[in-house]
């Protein structure tokens, strides 16, 4: 595992030349992209808090296809393609009184997953709350929970190490020859771990093969140290992530940081492919004020980036080529890079106002390349941090659905659209 003080020169000059290399003259598009539709508003107050989206395609009957949505302590919910609510699931109670609950965070979906003598698709879900993952059968068109009961903490030694919350964060899945996984980060920590799902009758468990923790300290090109200023004892997370299943890499979203790639296996060195235009930006943490107190940016960062960096997906176009998509929460817009070659930065967008608003400060991301009812060239399902109904100015989140080939021609970019279903 490497050094949580490992140093960014530590990975050799090509992480840095990478970062130079994509910091091509493309803008933000000013283009008019706009959302489809959006789901029902879920409502701080009712500690409703929308966050991931995983699209789930039925290849049966493509209009029966679902978007799986986490929502913090408000648990689980499901949405159909009108963005209707489907099902909802709650999180876990606390196992004591001083305990939390169970917080879903991340969600992502495994294909064809053999349990109990049949193959079946599944939904696996970080719980924060919990330091555990949850999975899902998606059977019929509902979630059916089948997570072994008898699985342990990811992260955690005791209870009290999970009330401290250094517990499960990020998490996506991926697939070879030789089963199914799921990378899952580690909230304030810069760990991200490697599980392998495994069968236990008609439940499924897992195993943890190995952990990778990304530095959290880093030497700039003046030899000076900079570090991510944030509470005592919190480290620079990881929560986006999403791996190429062409070429079996992992792109982590260090989220005030930049994004990694890495092979899933968290096997190798990893690579910068961008960093964050505050990467290097130094800061002090004020104990009265309890924030952090910035000075001048001496420019080490990227040009793209906003932190914090958030929700990746991938669309593919073809076989070994498309596109990485992430979410620049800080100025609001939707980073894209090709996934071959050296991850060349292509250009940013904006979903705005329209029939629906537009998206701010958005989270989680998923995209599918397959035509769906309503959704030609595939399917970009957002969440929106800042979503404002008409009528009211209360803190609320949603998720919005806009069609790819909506991104494809108004976004201003010149990106292509699948040939053919992969």
């Amino acid at each position: 595992m490497l050094s949580r003080l490992l140093p960014l020169t530590a990975f050799g000059t090509a992480a840095v030349l990478v970062c130079a290399a994509s910091a091509q003259a493309h803008q933000r598009s000013d283009e008019d992209l706009t959302a489809e539709l959006e789901t029902p508003a879920l409502w701080a107050e009712d500690d409703a808090d929308a966050d991931d989206p995983a699209i789930w395609v039925d290849q049966d009957d493509p209009e029966d296809s679902l978007v799986i949505t986490t929502a913090k302590e408000a648990g689980l919910y499901v949405y159909d393609l009108e963005g209707e609510a489907v099902q909802h699931i709650a999180p876990k109670p606390a196992p004591g009184e001083d305990d939390a609950p169970g917080r879903y965070n991340n969600v992502d979906l495994v294909r064809g997953f053999e349990l109990g003598g049949e193959r079946v698709d599944l939904a696996v879900a970080s719980d924060r709350g919990m330091d555990d993952i949850g999975i899902f059968v998606i059977d019929d068109g509902e979630l059916v929970e089948v997570t072994d009961p008898d699985e342990g903490w990811i992260f955690s030694e005791s209870q009290a190490e999970v009330n401290d919350e250094h517990t499960a964060y990020g998490l996506t899945t991926w697939q070879d020859a030789t089963g199914a996984y799921a990378l899952v980060s580690r909230n304030s920590e810069t760990e991200v771990a490697l599980l392998k799902l495994v069968a236990n009758g008609d439940t499924v468990g897992w195993e943890k093969v190995r952990t990778l923790a990304l530095p959290a300290e880093f030497t700039m090109p003046d030899g000076s140290t900079w570090t991510t200023c944030d509470d005592p004892g919190q480290y620079a997370q990881v929560e986006g992530m999403v791996v190429d299943k062409t070429t079996g890499t992992a792109y982590l979203g260090q989220e005030l940081v930049g994004i990694w790639k890495v092979g899933a296996d968290l096997t190798g060195e990893p690579e910068l492919v961008d960093t964050a235009v505050e990467f290097g930006l130094p800061g002090a943490y004020n104990a009265e004020t309890d924030e952090c107190e910035y000075g001048a940016n001496p420019g080490f960062g990227g040009e793209h980036l906003r932190t914090d960096i958030e929700g990746l997906t991938i669309y593919y176009t073809g076989r070994g080529k498309g596109y990485l998509l992430a979410s620049s929460q800080g100025d609001d817009t939707y980073a894209v890079y090709t996934i071959e070659g050296g991850n060349a930065y292509l250009g940013s967008f904006a979903i705005g106002d329209g029939d629906v608003d537009g998206t701010q400060h958005s989270d989680g991301a998923d995209v599918v390349n397959v035509s769906l009812p309503g959704f030609d060239g595939g399917l970009l399902v957002v969440q929106d941090g800042d979503n404002t109904p008409e009528g009211t100015d209360e803190s609320s989140t949603n998720f919005k659905y806009v069609e790819w080939d909506d991104v494809a021609e108004d976004s201003g970019l010149g990106l292509a659209k699948a040939r053919g279903r992969r």
